[in-house]
């Protein structure tokens, strides 16, 4: 029997008679210690998104609000003035749907993405006023946002997207790893971000963290200075995204970071060994060597 918190609900537990035609008996919830409803996980609560509410503006949070009882399978968890606010919560609360505000004071959206990663990832859907940049770096990435006013149809449309991505943790993270890359910073290198994998948890890592790719078989390892995470894209894919970064290839099974390299050794004319910040050293293929000459006028 699987049960679960659901933070801000009270014993009435007004989503279930929407959601499936269902009046609870005693047994469907019962009270915390602290007041906290404790629900019954059954299959229609699996199709429940616990959904979060981000915006600085208190009328742009009620009318979302009313906007989203509309549809059964949403239930409010709660609500986020600020960034930093909405990290605290998302860990907290563990929502399945996130409407994130971009334009915020002290942390807008961006940030707030961009600094997921180790904790809980949830589904994310932009909500901003008209941004011709934004909006172009959204239809490129094919990311969902809302524009405000947020339409009817938009609005079905987002929350039908997010309830197919639910229980699909790979899709929901390379989802937001798209989100926090259409930010456009002056350096462009610290907005990509990179999916890694440990058993069933994924997380969002900053290319700048990344010392190096290694591929091992049908693995590619990510190589940080901590830990060592599955990628869940070929070392192929992933040259090719992170061309105008700092990484080059050196072998067909090894890309590193430029800017981790502390030595360069010649072993001969045309072998290399390259030794990064955390030590590890990786030996340069005779085929790619022309790429040193590439890190050595950097």
């Amino acid at each position: 029997m699987l049960w679960q918190l659901v933070p801000g609900l009270r014993p009435a537990y007004p989503y279930i008679e929407p959601a499936c035609g269902h009046s609870p008996s005693a047994g469907d919830y019962f009270l915390g210690a602290f007041g906290q409803v404790v629900v019954k996980l059954t299959e229609v609560d699996k199709l429940v998104l616990k959904t979060l509410i981000v915006d600085d503006e208190p009328i742009a949070r009620r009318v979302l609000r009313e906007e989203l009882e509309a549809f059964p399978e949403v239930v409010i968890v709660g609500e986020a003035e600020n960034g930093k606010l909405a990290l605290e919560q998302i860990e907290e609360l563990k929502p399945d749907l996130v409407f994130l505000d971009l334009q915020m004071p002290v942390m807008g959206g961006f940030e707030v993405v961009r600094k997921l990663g180790d904790g809980h990832l949830p589904i994310v859907v932009i909500v901003t006023a008209f941004d011709q940049h934004a909006i172009e770096a959204f239809d490129a990435g094919a990311i969902d946002y809302l524009l405000k006013p947020v339409s009817e149809a938009r609005l079905q449309k987002a929350v039908g997207r997010a309830a197919s991505l639910k229980n699909k943790p790979l899709e929901i993270a390379n989802d937001v790893a798209r989100i926090a890359s259409a930010a456009v910073p002056s350096n462009p290198s610290t907005n990509r971000k990179v999916v890694g994998r440990n058993g069933s948890d994924y997380f969002l890592l900053d290319t700048d963290d990344i010392l190096a790719f290694q591929a091992e078989g049908e693995l590619v390892w990510i190589v940080t200075a901590k830990q060592r995470l599955v990628a869940t894209q070929t070392l192929r894919v992933i040259a090719d995204r992170l061309k105008e970064h700092h990484f080059q290839r050196v072998h067909r099974n090894s890309i590193v970071n430029v800017n981790h390299v502390r030595k360069m050794s010649a072993m001969s004319s045309q072998r290399w060994l390259v030794t990064l910040s955390s030590g590890l050293q990786i030996m340069v293929s005779k085929r790619l060597a022309h790429n040193i000459r590439n890190i050595l006028h950097w």
